[in-house]
């Protein structure tokens, strides 16, 4: 190859380098020069849209902007001015232990308020079984059919047969009502002969409340589930307490769930203390063992222990109601024993009271939802069944419609 052809080859190559060299530089050249006309085209579009806003939203100075001169102010002062945040609201509860405010203890009423509401509430009430009793003896006449229409009205009163018969024997003889036609002898004659049967002279008062009575007195309520049991118990402890007397409640019924926190709600707005069980289902026993040792150490007039009524496992109960009874008395004497009876279950109420009264022994009868209605018949029979005397009646839904038993109200009001 001669010098000439090589010298040519070296030409070509270093020519088509700078070709190429001056090729990329001018592409860089070309590449910056539209990046800088882009971004002077951006910062123009800026400009105008913060023009175009200041323009919209004029800015007000804040006071102390306002006394600045405007060769004072910074350019952030001039500029439109930012929206101001919305403040959150704080939701997170403070940290520690929040306080309730603690309701004002309620005081109860005392026995002279109760007894006065019991006797307007019953000679108030509609009672079909005085109204039926009065228009048959208030004729001239009675014949053997008027005479065992007496009869009726009484069975269906719930006064029961044996007290029924009795009844109307005693009327029979009575001149009043063979040889008078006065209402007003008439009624005297029935209100005696029912006074008779209900009982005048008989020992109402509660153990507690007697005289020289034992501290604590100890109180078991026993009854079937529905009739009130629970709140009757709470509802004598405000009793109790109009009297000024220290009381603790305790909570046995452990099988029925809401029974314990019924009771402590009661307790609560009197400032009566609640034994009860930690676990729903807990012995019966236990929970009253640890009442009757609590009311022992803290000396308190009256312990109530409220109990179960699952009258399906009527054997079971009742093991369970002596078993209380047991374990109580190993720590106090038991003085009292109430049933509670629902007044419009009529007879079915008197075989719910004998099962009872045969399980634990009974001293007294609580009726409750007692209005003197045509059931009201059922003191008369349960007193005469059971050889016990009803204490104390319910004749309303309120806190303190529990009153001791008055038997010239309860008639009066049979007879309206």
């Amino acid at each position: 190859m001669d010098t000439n052809m090589v010298y040519g080859i070296i030409a070509v190559v270093v020519i088509a380098v700078l070709l190429i060299v001056g090729g990329i530089w001018m592409d860089r050249s070309r590449k910056k020069n539209i990046q800088q006309s882009q971004e002077a085209a951006k910062a123009k579009a800026d400009e105008r849209l913060a023009a175009e806003r200041a323009a919209q939203k004029p800015t007000v100075p804040e006071p102390d902007e306002a006394k600045q001169s405007p060769a004072e102010q910074t350019p952030d002062a001039l500029a439109p001015p930012a929206e101001a945040p919305v403040e959150e609201v704080e939701t997170v509860e403070e940290t520690g232990v929040v306080e309730e405010p603690v309701p004002p203890l309620e005081k109860p009423e005392g026995k002279k308020g109760r007894l006065q509401r019991l006797r307007e509430r019953l000679s108030k009430s509609s009672n079909p079984f005085g109204k039926a009793l009065f228009n048959i003896l208030a004729k001239d006449h009675l014949s053997e059919t008027d005479w065992e229409d007496v009869e009726d009205t009484l069975l269906l009163a719930d006064v029961g047969a044996e007290a029924s018969e009795q009844l109307v024997e005693q009327l029979r003889t009575d001149a009043r009502v063979t040889g008078e036609t006065d209402p007003t002898q008439l009624r005297e004659a029935l209100r005696g002969e029912l006074l008779a049967l209900v009982g005048t002279d008989v020992d109402r008062s509660l153990e507690a409340e007697k005289p020289g009575a034992k501290k604590p007195s100890v109180i078991i309520m026993v009854g079937v589930n529905g009739t009130g049991k629970t709140t009757t118990a709470g509802k004598l402890a405000r009793l109790f307490v109009s009297e000024d007397k220290t009381v603790m409640l305790g909570a046995a019924d452990t099988f029925r769930a809401a029974a314990a926190d019924q009771l402590e709600t009661w307790g609560a707005k009197v400032d009566v203390p609640v034994v009860r069980s930690d676990k729903e289902g807990a012995d019966p026993a236990s929970v009253a063992f640890e009442a009757a040792a609590k009311a022992k150490d803290d000396d308190v007039d009256v312990l109530i222990i409220d109990t179960a009524g699952r009258l399906q496992n009527k054997a079971n109960l009742m093991d369970e109601l002596g078993k209380i009874r047991r374990v109580t008395e190993k720590n106090l004497p038991v003085d009292e024993v109430l049933l509670v009876l629902d007044a419009t279950t009529g007879q079915n109420g008197m075989a719910q009271a004998k099962v009872f009264a045969e399980a634990i022994g009974i001293t007294g009868v609580v009726l409750t939802k007692l209005d003197g209605s045509a059931k009201g018949g059922i003191v008369i029979s349960v007193q005469k069944e059971l050889g016990v005397p009803v204490k104390l009646v319910g004749v309303g839904e309120g806190p303190d419609d529990l009153a001791p038993f008055d038997p010239e109200s309860f008639v009066d009001g049979i007879l309206g």
